[in-house]
This record gives C-alpha cells, sequence and structure tokens, in this order.
C-alpha cells in the first residue's frame, strides 16, 4: 500500500457522502412535490455506495482466503435509484392535484419522503464524513512526524 493510500480512501469516502448528502437535501426540497414533469408526485431517491476492490498484490499468511479478499481503495456511488414505496394519500379535495375519480376522489398524493428519516440520513452522512475528515487529518500528521524524523 502506498503512503497516500489512508488519505485516498478518506477522501472517496467524503466525496461518496458529499453526493447523499446532495441527494438528502433534494428529497426534504421536494417532501411536498405532487407534481413531477414525469407526473405523478415527486420519489425519494436514495444512493447505492460500494467499495472499489482491486486484487491484493500480496497474501497475508494470517488471514483466512474469505477475509483476505482484496485491499480496500475507497467507496464510490454505484447509483442513485428511486425508492417506489408507497406515496402518502392526504384528504385536502381543494388541492389543484387531488383526484377527481373513483374511490381516491379528494385525496392528493404526496411524496414519500418521511422528513424525520431524512434528517437522520443527513446526520449519519455528517458524522461519516466527519470520520473521514479525521482520518485525511491525522494521516496527514502521521505522515509530517515521519518527515520530520527522517531530517533529523
Amino acid at each position: 500500500m502506498g503512503i497516500f493510500s489512508a488519505i485516498n480512501v478518506a477522501s472517496s469516502g467524503m466525496s461518496a457522502q458529499n453526493v447523499r448528502k446532495d441527494v438528502i437535501a433534494n428529497n426534504i426540497a421536494n417532501a411536498s412535490t405532487t407534481r413531477t414533469p414525469e407526473g405523478g408526485p415527486f420519489r425519494r431517491s436514495r444512493t447505492i455506495l460500494r467499495t472499489m476492490n482491486s486484487q491484493p498484490y500480496w497474501r497475508s499468511p494470517f488471514l483466512p482466503e474469505a477475509l483476505d479478499n482484496g485491499i480496500g481503495k475507497g467507496v464510490k456511488v454505484d447509483r442513485i435509484e428511486k425508492d417506489m414505496s408507497d406515496t402518502r394519500l392526504v384528504y385536502d379535495p381543494t388541492h389543484p392535484d387531488a383526484h377527481k375519480i373513483g374511490k381516491l376522489t379528494g385525496y392528493v398524493e404526496y411524496p414519500n419522503v418521511n422528513i424525520m428519516e431524512e434528517m437522520v440520513d443527513m446526520t449519519e452522512v455528517q458524522r461519516a464524513y466527519e470520520a473521514n475528515a479525521r482520518i485525511v487529518d491525522g494521516s496527514k500528521s502521521m505522515y509530517k512526524s515521519v518527515v520530520d524524523l527522517l531530517r533529523g
């Protein structure tokens, strides 16, 4: 592993958390959007992350084969997908998007965004970002100490 591997892994985590933050902010901003260009209410988006692994250039004699499956290179955003769970129905016959026909007459279909869940996710994103930032700071401090020792 190179000397900057910890910083590279942590910075990939910080980048992924920035994307998650943007997706969550978009969900919160559209929590009451009942009409989209695609038709229907806004659908909550979710960020799917996955690890970036490569083949190891060495094998550990101490780890079982199942655990020694590659050297972690960080995380990346695999995709952003729509959450197709049920939307909320609210009775409001005066709303311009209220259903006019059938059993749902007078009901408005609202997005499947739960503000409390989004705020919990935002807190998780913030803490993950801060943890990665601490790793970068710790690595920089450690590398600085090594350089100072080598200078004598």
